[in-house]
């Protein structure tokens, strides 16, 4: 599943280039305003992840008050893209809470990192570092999940899983990728990896089963064996060895057999 951005930016051509530029790189643009009032539209009809916005924009409000208001409808992150850097500017936008702000003229590597600063930052001040007591998944939470990888010194070599909400992000080369939780099939072990499959794609990441099921907290991810967990939503049917995803078959362990029955209700 792509990202979602929304951008805010009164000239056309800038607005025209940063797009092709976050396509380019995998993103998906969710439209383009330069009016409070059009992006308030987008943001009320489209699916948005992230706001890139302008400060000098057209309309009786600017980029500082449309920012504030759109986060009024729905909590998300916001990247100023800005050549106003005086202090009285500055000082507005602190109150919107953005999650990263790039002066312009910017580069679209400096918009790619300011992208991950912001899912980051934001998971950060909508809730706790995952460690200790868990957000469930689906609450509304949202939290930043360092994986230590097996093996690692500590602090070392992590694995950073960004969650908000019903989503995870995943580090994918050089972009987060966010992938709904109820679109996860299964879930295998590999060595020191974890390979998670969705119906598009498979992501690799580096963290045990049991950290990956313990932190995530979905309730649908159940573990079946010591090498899998699948969404019980995605089941297609099971016998008292095998789990069945269409066509594609998972073993069902012994030991696993009585949680994973634990899961239904009989009648």
């Amino acid at each position: 599943m792509q990202i979602n951005i929304l951008i805010v930016e009164d000239e056309q051509l800038i607005a025209l280039e940063l797009a092709a530029g976050l396509e380019r790189d995998g993103y998906r643009v969710a439209g383009i305003a330069d009016t409070f009032e059009e992006a308030r539209a987008i943001f009320s009809r489209e699916v948005v992840d992230i706001v890139l916005m302008d400060i000098h924009i057209r309309g009786r409000l600017d980029g500082v008050d449309t920012a504030a208001e759109l986060i009024r409808l729905r909590a998300v992150p916001i990247v100023y893209l800005s050549a106003l850097t005086d202090a009285k500017t500055v000082e507005r936008v602190k109150g919107t809470h953005p999650a990263a702000f790039l002066s312009k003229p910017y580069s679209m590597p400096n918009v790619r990192i300011a992208i991950e600063l912001a899912l980051a930052n934001f998971a950060v001040a909508r809730g706790a570092v995952l460690g200790g007591a868990a957000a469930s998944a689906g609450t509304g939470g949202a939290a930043v999940i360092p994986f230590e990888s097996r093996g690692s010194a500590a602090g070392a070599d992590k694995e950073m899983i960004l969650q908000l909400e019903d989503s995870i992000f995943v580090k994918n080369n050089v972009q987060f990728v966010k992938i709904a939780l109820q679109d996860i099939l299964y879930l295998e072990a590999d060595n020191n990896y974890v390979q998670l499959y969705t119906p598009e794609r498979k992501f690799a990441l580096r963290v045990s089963l049991a950290q990956l099921l313990e932190k995530i907290q979905f309730k649908k991810l159940v573990r079946i064996h010591r090498s899998y967990a699948v969404n019980i939503d995605r089941m297609s049917s099971f016998s008292d060895g095998e789990i069945w995803i269409g066509k594609l078959s998972l073993p069902l362990g012994r030991n696993y057999r009585e949680d994973f029955l634990n899961k239904f209700y009989f009648r």
